[in-house]
C-alpha cells in the first residue's frame, strides 16, 4: 500500500470547478468532472477560509459506502452552484445519489479496460468545530467508530481515455494503454482551500498510480483556469496537447489542455 508522509507546509492552491455547464455525463450514468475553469478568485474573497491542522489529515483510498456517500455529497457541493429555491435539497440529493452509484460502479472494476481509485482527504470530526454545520453534516462518515469529514477528493482512472476528453499519447507500444492514467474529480471543500490539500491529494495519487503500474499520469484542465494550471505545474505536470476549438464549441465548454507527468520507476534490489 502506498504511504504518504505529510510535509509541514505546501503551496496554497484550490482547484475545484463550479460552473454548471462544465459537467459531463459518463457512460455509467453518473458524472465525471475534470478541473475546469471557475470563478476561483471571486470565491476566494467571498468564502471565509479555515486554517486546518495538517497533522490531523488522513489521505487514503476510500472503500466504505459511508465514505463514498460523503464523497459524493462533497463533489456535488463543490461542482455546482445552488441558489435557494423550492426543492433544491431534493435536487442535491438526486445528484449525489447519481454520483454515488456511478462512483461505486467505477470502483467495482466491472468496466473492461478501466480501474479507478478514489482518494480522499479527511479530518476527524473533533477537529472541525469551526466548520459550517452544513459541511459537517453532509460530508461526515464513520471510520472504525471515529467520525470524520471528507474535505478533499480525486479519482485516479487507469484507462486508455476518458469520455469526451483528449487522449494521452504516452506510453507508446504494446500494452501502453494499461500504464496510463488520468486524474478527475479534483475538489476541495471551499472553506478548506488554501491549505495545500489539493497538492497533497495529487502527490498521494502518484503513489497510488505507481502501485497500479502506471508510468504516465495525465490531467485535463481548462485553458483559463490559471490556479489549477499553476498547481499541476508545481506537481510536475507539463503541457502535452490541447483540445481543438471546434470540439470545445461542440461540447459547449472552455477548451481543455492535456497535462502530463511521468512517474519514475522504482526497483526492489
Amino acid at each position: 500500500m502506498a504511504v504518504l508522509t505529510l510535509p509541514h507546509c505546501f503551496p496554497l492552491q484550490s482547484v475545484n470547478g463550479r460552473r454548471n455547464s462544465h459537467r459531463k455525463r459518463c457512460n455509467s450514468g453518473g458524472l465525471r468532472w475534470c478541473t475546469v475553469a471557475s470563478q476561483q478568485q471571486e470565491l476566494c474573497s467571498e468564502v471565509e477560509r479555515i486554517r486546518i491542522d495538517k497533522s490531523a489529515l488522513k489521505i487514503e483510498e476510500a472503500c466504505s459506502d459511508d465514505e463514498l456517500w460523503a464523497t459524493s455529497l462533497l463533489r456535488v457541493r463543490s461542482f455546482y452552484d445552488f441558489k435557494s429555491s423550492f426543492g433544491i435539497e431534493d435536487h442535491k440529493k438526486y445528484l449525489a445519489e447519481r454520483e454515488f452509484e456511478a462512483l461505486k460502479e467505477r470502483l467495482s472494476g466491472t468496466k473492461e479496460g478501466e480501474k479507478v481509485s478514489c482518494i480522499n482527504a479527511t479530518l476527524p470530526l473533533s477537529q472541525t468545530s469551526s466548520f459550517p454545520e452544513e459541511l459537517c453534516s453532509s460530508c461526515k462518515f464513520s471510520d472504525n467508530g471515529e467520525g470524520r469529514i471528507v474535505v478533499g477528493s480525486l479519482d485516479v482512472n487507469q484507462c486508455m481515455s476518458l469520455p469526451n476528453e483528449i487522449t494521452g499519447m504516452k506510453p507508446k507500444g504494446i500494452g501502453g494503454d494499461f500504464a496510463r492514467a488520468y486524474l478527475s474529480n479534483v475538489c476541495v471543500a471551499k472553506e478548506c482551500q488554501r491549505n495545500g490539500i489539493a497538492f497533497i491529494l495529487i502527490e498521494k495519487s502518484k503513489l497510488v498510480a505507481k502501485d497500479l503500474g502506471i508510468s504516465d499520469l495525465y490531467v485535463h484542465v481548462a485553458v483559463d483556469n490559471e490556479a489549477a494550471k499553476n498547481l499541476y505545474m508545481k506537481c510536475g505536470f507539463v503541457y502535452e496537447s490541447e483540445e481543438p476549438a471546434w470540439q470545445a464549441r461542440f461540447l459547449d465548454r472552455p477548451r481543455r489542455l492535456l497535462l502530463w507527468s511521468g512517474l519514475p520507476h522504482t526497483y526492489d534490489w
